[in-house]
């Protein structure tokens, strides 16, 4: 992890204005009104005020301004029921969607530890929000850091894991720069304080976190179809309008019927659906141990084309492992023997535990009672030592750096120094072992690595096959990148960070970023959206949470930190990362039923605009009334929610809202439905009815059409190519019978004989086989 501060203790203490001996107490407050607190600000919102957002954008104004002008034309039925799709849609949207993003709130509740602080040069115990630039603390074994700190004496091994997501400890030596919230984990030493709160390394990880946005490809979408639905029936409207001035008819008559037809064309139950089909599709992913934490981003799993993922601990295993040594002296076991002797489990140093790993799969026994003596790791000394007892012989082992064995050993082999360069430019971390009665002889060096996790492979394998573009990114060396990304099968399309801070970037030229620092992996998923890529993002870091935010799709792994699974929109529960293949796939089925609505959507909505339009300018009367097209409504749209449960299959590729081809082949299709309604009217009007039974005779038309509908289009094949989910032809049949039962005895509608209900029902199930041939062609040709 990179240094932003690499100025002097010296320097530091001149531009802060301070000394060792600290602050007093008085300095302290001014320095706080100038400085603010030790902590990230918290942006909050009230519930009230994101239920009210609800009812504040283009779908609800529509329904809104409607609700506004049936009122004041005293058309009060109507009234109520647009007020209650309204009320309806902002409640199902407030409940069933995540709750508010709480990374902030975590983040704060990180800084929120005690420090020991130097203040009117006494040692004093104090809440680190407290904490100012200029103060002087002391840190110690299992410290969390409360601020940036600059080390002013001693050295210091720090695990810097919740920041960076890597397992090694780092050693800062005096002049060198501790982070907030890492941990000391071994060492004492005092510090300088440079920065708190926002301005430290963990505060601007949260300024990312809140300047990361994600667009709403779902809102986009529903607009769009809107707008294109809108501007059609303004058309009709107008033209509805014009002929009606021509032939004499009263606009108090054609301006609520006028309303309604705009009020149909806007697809009041979309939100809810899309919302309702995700949440079905998250409680389906948490069953799959995997937790969705924001609704869209399931729509953002159909649609994703690359997934970035961090090398350490979701490609690898984040633990090291040995890999072939260079032995000097003797062979590989005793090696191996003498590093064990130089190791101890309970130190919980990765290295150490290793070594002994690998002793045990290797069926290396060392015998502890031999040990006379074991000195730990020493950040300072960078060693560790042990000697053991044989035969009343006293061996001495060292165990670390090669620089520092190699110094206190009389015999170096002439390879050494060029066998530490080439397993350094291999990206290995190494460890020298030295052992001797009198003089220490080098026996060998270890190189160790992580190593990829063993479903690695696979994963890579399965997302290729669904046609989503895995990248890696490692803050690890380009030969090593290169090496894991050949063992788990990527391909080795090297790029670095730099290329993305203001450039765009494509996965079809970067499958793999090396050299990565911790904060560049933001400004990689924002340069491959650049390019119109839709982004998966992994991560396990604090460091991670700003890039998971901003990504389509952030998937935090089972190990992560609090933070990143804040920022993430998908959760992981178990190790690895298989889990997601089936999270794409949850989304892409997610994403047919929703077409499967959308398309009915438009086709009703061009079939009830363009035939009671046409309908009018041909009979001269409209053939049914404002308060039909409003139960229209309830009886198709809310009905055909169940659309969200269906039995349907997933794609190979990700899906892509294609709204022009969506409008065009429904614009065809709906034709035919026009022509079906112009059926209708000749055999209404042929069968002598009277005008309030015709109405009624369409009305059951349009409701049976339009579930009929749904059975054609949820196929790309033949409409009983594949089985509806039982909730859905549960909810089909219902409608059916609810609306014959009202036709028949009168509620709400004019009644009807009971042959026309039924002749209703069998032309529009006849209509829909015969327009289901048609529908194959049109669905190739538009590739819908």
């Amino acid at each position: 992890m990179n240094e932003p501060d690499s100025s002097t203790l010296e320097s530091a203490f001149k531009q802060l204005n301070t000394s060792p001996d600290g602050l007093t107490t008085q300095e302290a407050e001014n320095r706080i009104k100038k400085y603010g607190y030790n902590e990230v600000a918290e942006k909050k919102q009230s519930n009230i005020l994101k239920f009210l957002k609800k009812f504040w954008a283009p779908i609800p104004w529509m329904l809104e301004v409607t609700i506004i002008i049936t009122f004041f034309l005293h058309k009060y039925d109507d009234t109520l029921i647009i007020l209650f799709l309204v009320i309806f849609n902002g409640v199902i949207s407030y409940t069933q969607e995540s709750k508010a993003d709480n990374a902030v709130e975590l983040l704060k509740k990180k800084l929120s530890v005690q420090a020991r602080v130097l203040r009117d040069k006494k040692w004093v115990a104090m809440p680190a929000r407290l904490l100012v630039p200029g103060d002087v603390v002391h840190l110690r074994l299992g410290d969390v850091i409360p601020a940036d700190i600059k080390i002013m004496d001693n050295e210091l091994e720090i695990d810097q894991s919740a920041l960076t997501g890597e397992s090694l400890s780092v050693t800062r030596k005096k002049d060198g720069t501790v982070y907030s919230s890492s941990i000391v984990k071994r060492g004492e030493a005092n510090g300088l304080v440079i920065s708190t709160g926002a301005k430290t390394y963990f505060g601007k990880t949260t300024e990312l976190v809140e300047t990361a946005k994600i667009k709403s490809h779902i809102e986009e979408l529903i607009m769009s179809i809107v707008k294109d639905l809108i501007t059609i029936d303004v058309i009709l409207v107008i033209a509805l309008i014009f002929y009606s001035i021509y032939a004499g008819v009263s606009l108090t008559d054609v301006i609520p019927f006028a309303l309604v037809v705009l009020i149909a064309s806007i697809p009041v139950a979309l939100p809810a659906t899309f919302t309702i089909a995700m949440a079905l599709g998250a409680l389906h992913m948490s069953r799959r141990g995997e937790i969705v934490t924001r609704l869209s981003a399931i729509e953002d799993a159909a649609s994703m084309d690359t997934l970035c993922m961090d090398k350490t601990g979701t490609i690898t295993e984040d633990k090291l492992t040995l890999r072939e040594p260079k032995v000097y002296s003797g062979d590989k076991a005793g090696l191996i023997l003498y590093a064990s002797y130089a190791s101890e489990r309970e130190s919980e140093d990765p290295i150490d535990n290793a070594i002994l790993d690998y002793a045990e799969t290797t069926s290396i026994k060392p015998d502890y009672s031999i040990r006379t003596k074991f000195v730990p790791f020493d950040p300072a000394i960078k060693r560790t030592e042990a000697v053991i007892q044989e035969n009343g012989v006293l061996t001495r082992i060292i165990k670390g750096a090669p620089q520092v064995v190699a110094g206190l050993s009389e015999n170096v082999p002439d390879s050494y120094t060029d066998d530490v360069k080439y397993f350094s430019s291999q990206g290995f971390r190494i460890i020298a072992i030295a052992a001797g009665t009198d003089k220490l002889e080098i026996k060998g060096i270890i190189p160790l690595y992580d190593p990829p996790r063993k479903d690695s492979k696979m994963l890579i394998s399965e997302l290729k096959e669904i046609n989503v573009s895995p990248v890696m990114i490692t803050g690890d060396n380009r030969l090593i990148a290169e090496e894991v990304a050949g063992e788990i099968g990527l391909d080795r399309k090297l790029c670095d960070a730099t290329s993305a801070r203001n450039n765009a970037v494509s996965s079809s030229d970067c499958s793999v970023f090396a050299e990565v620092f911790p904060e560049d992996k933001y400004y990689i998923v924002k340069a491959l959206q650049k390019t119109g890529h839709i982004v998966g993002m992994t991560g396990d870091g604090v460091n991670d949470s700003p890039a998971l935010k901003q990504a389509e799709f952030g998937v935090a792994v089972s190990s992560a930190t609090d933070v990143a699974k804040a920022s993430a929109s998908v959760v992981l529960t178990h190790p690895g990362l298989t889990d997601i293949v089936d999270g794409i796939k949850s989304g892409r089925r997610i994403y047919q039923r929703m077409l499967t609505y959308t398309l009915n959507k438009i086709m009703k909505t061009i079939q009830v605009a363009f035939f009671l339009t046409l309908s009018f300018f041909v009979v001269r009367f409209f053939v049914t009334t404002p308060f039909d097209v409003i139960l229209l409504i309830f009886a198709n749209d809310f009905v055909t929610m169940s659309i969200a449960t269906d039995n349907v299959g997933y794609s190979l590729k990700p899906e892509q809202w294609k709204v022009r081809s969506l409008i065009s082949s429904s614009v065809i299709l709906s034709s035919m439905l026009v022509i079906e309604g112009f059926i209708f009217l000749y055999i209404g009007m042929y069968s002598h009815l009277g005008i309030n039974q015709l109405h009624t005779f369409i009305f059951d038309m349009l409701v049976f059409s339009g579930q009929f509908t749904v059975y054609m289009v949820r196929e790309r094949k033949r409409f009983f190519s594949s089985r509806p989910s039982n909730i859905l032809l549960i909810s089909s049949i219902l409608d059916i019978l609810v609306i014959s039962l009202l036709s028949y005895y009168g509620i709400l509608v004019t009644a009807i004989p009971a042959e026309f209900i039924v002749i209703s029902i069998a032309v529009t199930f006849i209509w829909m086989v015969f327009m289901d041939s048609i529908k194959n062609i049109v669905f190739r040709h538009y590739k819908i």
